[in-house]
């Protein structure tokens, strides 16, 4: 059993394993290795175990931090979706978290994993390598068919996309970098004023737009941007939402937030892509109204979790109090 890092890989051995394996995403992919480590303030890794000359099991892993004093108590690694590998692969899995888990133990404060996928099976080997598991939940929507996404949706949330578009809202696919300058910004304001959270750059969005990371399917009113979703696609498995956002005061008629979800969800039906995955609805021990958003259109709602390995105990405490702090004087 081998341990490959970064250039080491075989890119061929990489697309073999995520055409295989079940626990596939965009994020573990080639295009999003390259794409995260273009920007300013991100990072990534890949880590390969090898067995017999071909690739049991696989993670690309984010290391992100924020600007200025708070960027040494914000150093975290992200490995969106989860690690990819065959079924049978369970002491490749296992020495692939603990390598992992080392590399990064002097980097970054905490290790974190966020599943896309029902990882239930393989929660011993998470946790033997140190990882303790976080209830997360999330909405899985199928999109086989638009019959059935009809019967699915709750009535409320179809007359509303009907009323927007009566009222001239449409959607399309971004076509200018002009049109994700617009789009961030309505972002960047929903993140300052109400989600207090931090946002990544503008330059993440436009490397996501001009190395084709993904696609922006964005809400217009005549040609006026109201609203917008940025999706990564792995062709013929998903789509996923990773930011979401509307002009929904300014624009009661056109429900841009609707409009937006209901891009995405057009999209996979018109690209024969399975399914659609809303990457999130929260903490199940909290409310929270985006849930109740998220699960009117007719998904499944899930708890896959999350599973995070503290690597900086001290750092970890003084950091999750200090920036929730910041975020709040903010």
């Amino acid at each position: 059993m081998n341990l490959l890092l970064n250039n080491s890989i075989n890119t061929a051995q990489w697309q073999k394993l995520l055409e295989s394996s079940p626990f596939a995403s965009p994020f573990q992919t080639p295009e999003y290795y390259n794409f995260f480590n273009s920007i300013s303030g991100f990072s990534a890794d890949v880590f390969a175990v090898e067995q017999t000359e071909e690739i049991k099991a696989l993670v690309s892993v984010s290391l992100q931090k924020e600007k200025g004093i708070k960027g040494y108590f914000s150093r975290r690694a992200i490995i969106y979706g989860g690690p990819v590998f065959f079924e049978n692969s369970n002491k490749e899995l296992s020495f692939l978290l603990q390598e992992t888990a080392k590399y990064y133990r002097a980097k970054a404060i905490y290790l974190e994993i966020r599943n896309f996928f029902d990882y239930s099976a393989y929660k011993t080997i998470f946790e033997q390598a140190g990882f303790n598991y976080i209830p997360w939940l999330n909405f899985h929507l199928a999109t086989d068919s638009l019959e059935n996404e009809k019967m699915n949706i709750s009535s409320s949330r179809m007359r509303q996309i009907k009323k927007a578009i009566k009222a001239g809202a449409f959607w399309r696919e971004a076509e200018s970098e002009k049109e994700i300058k617009d789009f961030y910004e309505i972002l960047l304001d929903l993140y300052q004023s109400k989600i207090k959270k931090p946002l990544p750059t503008f330059e993440f969005f436009q490397k996501f737009y001009s190395k084709k990371a993904g696609k922006y399917l964005l809400v217009f009113l005549d040609e006026k941007v109201i609203g917008g979703i940025m999706c990564p696609v792995l062709q013929n498995k998903a789509i996923y939402e990773f930011y979401v956002c509307g002009l929904d005061r300014e624009y009661k008629d056109q429900y841009p937030s609707v409009m937006a979800t209901w891009a995405a969800i057009e999209y996979a039906l018109q690209n024969y892509l399975p399914l659609f995955d809303f990457m999130g609805a929260g903490s199940p021990n909290e409310s929270y109204g985006v849930r109740e958003f998220k699960a009117r259109f007719g998904g499944k709602q899930v708890e896959h979790g999350r599973f995070i390995k503290v690597l900086n105990p001290a750092l970890y405490s003084i950091g999750k109090m200090g920036l929730n702090m910041l975020y709040k004087i903010k």
